[in-house]
């Protein structure tokens, strides 16, 4: 493993940073206090400017190669957020705000960033510029499409963009790399159903709205088994219903929510289109009405060929041959650095965070990054902006 000897240093003062980070977390455009420190500390480093309030709680710092602002420039992101989950983890450095907690490892993602840029702001060993952008809500507020509506690309001219994430199921310090899509593009399904509330004993005086959302669920599984081609990959799924409050009570309205998630355009728009069909018409179809929301929210999160490439030589550079892994398939998850590679080339690459299989992954109440990757990430990020702008 080809640490960086320099960040190899900041290795206590980074898991100092990322277990603070772990016990203050801050949901999404709510990230004051972190955004504060991430500033102070790019300030600190001698970045050449800092900007904050970008998308409300976002965080920039332009740093300047050895010879000054030249014309070449790339942009390194990393996110910010929290989830409102109650951390059931028992370390010294839990949360200590209850209903909130760093399942995520964003904490471990800033602070790799902060590491970098500590390092690139004090050796200035590359020729162009570097920003490191600090994202707020990733996390369902899509704080990356907010980015680039209010003109990171335009205000931060870059030829390129990248992201990295931890990883936990995957072994300490190796990349996982893909061309392509990487992670998938998600919606947000909210379906009402609207019957007649009538007594549990005398149903036939009443439209069961709970029947017919059972026939829904167990319809809305046909859409990918019967109507997706199996090469391709698609997700139905519904993850809450609610309706009725007692034994004997027949409720008026069930309401329902859940995901869909693609990665092909065209997947996307049948999804859509079979779902809205068969809640309307299941609902119709029983005498009753149903309204089916499909809000998209992410599209696939898709990596730029040659981007891809570029980073897979920094990797390769710091983790060697045996620790950096072709992605044989993307992952069905989300994530909103889709929004800036949408506008921008660049590529996502996760690093492993060494946890097994029987180990909680992200997004757990009993989740919490490894610090020992930590010089690791960001020596892949100092890698990166010396290897693409290297000094003539």
């Amino acid at each position: 493993m080809a640490v960086i000897n320099r960040v190899a240093e900041f290795h206590p003062e980074m898991t100092e940073w990322r277990r603070d980070f772990h016990m203050h977390p801050e949901l999404g455009f709510e990230e004051h206090r972190t955004a504060a420190i991430v500033a102070e500390k790019l300030r600190e480093f001698g970045c050449d400017e800092v900007v904050t309030g970008f998308a409300k709680t976002g965080v920039i710092g332009v740093i300047h190669g050895a010879e000054g602002k030249t014309g070449r420039a790339i942009g390194l992101r990393a996110d910010m957020d929290a989830l409102p989950i109650l951390e059931a983890t028992g370390v010294p450095h839990a949360s200590s705000i209850p209903g909130k907690m760093h399942a995520c490892g964003h904490d471990g993602h800033t602070t790799m960033l902060l590491g970098a840029a500590k390092y690139l702001a004090e050796t200035r060993n590359f020729d162009g510029t570097v920003y490191v952008v600090f994202q707020p809500a990733e996390e369902n507020l899509a704080g990356g499409g907010l980015m680039v509506r209010e003109g990171l690309f335009d205000r931060f001219p870059m030829e390129r963009i990248f992201g990295l994430h931890n990883w936990p199921g995957a072994p300490e310090g190796t990349f996982l790399w893909r061309e392509g899509p990487v992670m998938a593009a998600v919606a947000n399904l909210e379906v009402t159903i609207t019957g007649k509330g009538a007594h549990g004993a005398l149903p036939f005086q009443g439209n069961d709205p709970i029947v017919i959302a059972a026939a829904i669920v167990q319809a809305l599984q046909s859409i990918v088994a019967r109507n997706l081609d199996a090469a391709d990959a698609g997700v139905v799924t519904i993850g809450h219903i609610n309706g009725g409050h007692t034994y004997n009570v027949i409720p008026e309205t069930v309401t329902m929510l859940g995901t869909a998630r693609w990665f092909l355009p065209e997947v996307g728009d049948m999804l859509e289109s079979k779902y809205k069909a068969l809640v309307t018409g299941i609902a119709a179809s029983f005498g009753a009405s149903a309204t089916a929301e499909f809000l998209r929210a992410y599209p696939a999160t898709v990596n730029e060929p040659a981007s891809t490439q570029l980073a897979l030589n920094a990797a390769l550079a710091v983790g060697g041959e045996t620790r950096v892994v072709h992605m044989a398939k993307p992952t069905m998850g989300a994530e909103d650095f889709s929004f800036m590679l949408n506008a921008k080339p660049g590529a996502y690459l996760m690093l492993g965070g060494g946890k097994t299989d029987h180990d909680p992954g992200v997004h757990h109440p009993l989740y919490d990054f490894n610090d020992d990757i930590l010089p690791i990430g960001a020596s892949y990020w100092a890698t990166l902006a010396e290897q693409l702008l290297p000094r003539v």
